[in-house]
């Protein structure tokens, strides 16, 4: 009788503490995205200072091969070819369907590894993002 006591009461602790591990191992990988944003940001905004304009893809600043913590590459979109009519990219929008920057998209596609323009797009509500031309780096659902 003892031993099933103590064998529900395992059973009931992992039942509580499993989904609490789990869900704190999620975001300890959305704040490594977020990081990684940040840092490639950095490196994106330091190529413009030493060259005047941006990158055409992460390779140009050492940051090509880098993957998000769910093994998906980082996501870049140069968007200053919009200025000059020269290209048509699909920049991200917000839920009015403004593009979220006006310079260059960033981001991560999240867990599921999928992703759409509009941030409202349910592919896009995992994303992790770099928004307002850099003032906000985090998860979609943040913004």
């Amino acid at each position: 009788m003892e031993l099933v006591v103590v064998a529900a009461l395992i059973g009931t602790l992992s039942a509580i503490s499993i989904p609490r591990l789990s869900k704190y191992a999620d975001e300890g990988r959305g704040n490594q995205a977020t990081n990684d944003i940040t840092d490639i940001a950095a490196a994106i905004d330091q190529y413009v200072m030493d060259n005047g304009e941006y990158p055409d893809s992460l390779d140009d600043v050492g940051k090509g091969g880098l993957v998000d913590p769910w093994g998906n590459p980082y996501e870049y979109l140069n968007l200053s070819c919009l200025t000059d009519g020269k290209c048509n990219p699909k920049p991200r929008k917000d839920h009015f369907l403004i593009p979220i920057n006006s310079d260059y998209d960033l981001y991560s596609m999240g867990p599921d590894g999928r992703t759409g323009s509009p941030l409202t797009d349910s592919k896009s509500r995992d994303d992790i993002i770099r928004a307002s031309n850099g003032a906000f780096f985090g998860p979609v659902t943040e913004f």
